[in-house]
């Protein structure tokens, strides 16, 4: 049973970085097709116009993909360390393995707002 529960963790574990991946590149190649309140990416600065728009997809988009194939190997041999250990420690692992993931998909939220900014006045045209 122990191994059943690491085998899930695991799995769920590389959920993280193969949604940076899956997004990541999506978002390089297409920003969804509406500026919208739902779904992408979506700040002040980058729903300004549809420049802004793009150009925020394809900046986080490049950097969620980068991080996800950094973090799909790592997140692999992590969890192969806790192979055969009692689910108290594989559990533990997990939260805190997942903690870890989130970090880098959060933080690419400076340099896209920084890059927009370098980019574009606050009314949303190109510098």
């Amino acid at each position: 049973m122990e191994i059943g529960f690491w085998l899930f963790m695991l799995i769920t574990e590389l959920l993280v970085p193969a949604v940076m991946i899956g997004f990541g590149k999506s978002f390089m190649q297409n920003a969804p097709k509406e500026i919208n309140p739902v779904f992408g990416y979506r700040t002040s600065m980058s729903m300004k116009n549809r420049d802004t728009w793009e150009f925020a997809h394809q900046c986080i988009g490049k950097l969620w993909y980068q991080w996800g194939l950094v973090l799909l190997p790592i997140s692999i041999a992590v969890m192969l360390f806790f192979i055969g250990r009692d689910v108290g420690t594989v559990g533990t692992a997990g939260a805190v393995l997942s903690g870890l993931q989130i970090l880098p998909m959060i933080l690419t939220i400076i340099p896209t707002e920084s890059a927009l900014r370098k980019n574009f006045d606050e009314y949303g045209n190109k510098r």
